[in-house]
């Protein structure tokens, strides 16, 4: 086994790879709702901050 086989099987064994990530991330729909609550998460923070100040959900805060 000389350097030029590790370097193909590295390539097979990142390709693989990429594929299985793409396919995680793309291909099971059973992830769209976690991956959906996940995106919104920094947008919880801001709610819940107006909350505490008793702002409305559609008065803009002043930049302090």
């Amino acid at each position: 086994m000389d350097i030029n086989d590790l370097r193909s099987i590295m390539t097979v064994v990142s390709m693989m790879t990429f594929i299985g990530i793409v396919w995680w991330a793309y291909g099971i729909k059973a992830n769209k709702k976690g991956f959906d609550e996940a995106a919104n998460l920094p947008f919880a923070d801001d709610e819940a901050e107006r909350a505490e100040t008793g702002l409305p959900r559609n008065e803009k805060r002043k930049a302090s």
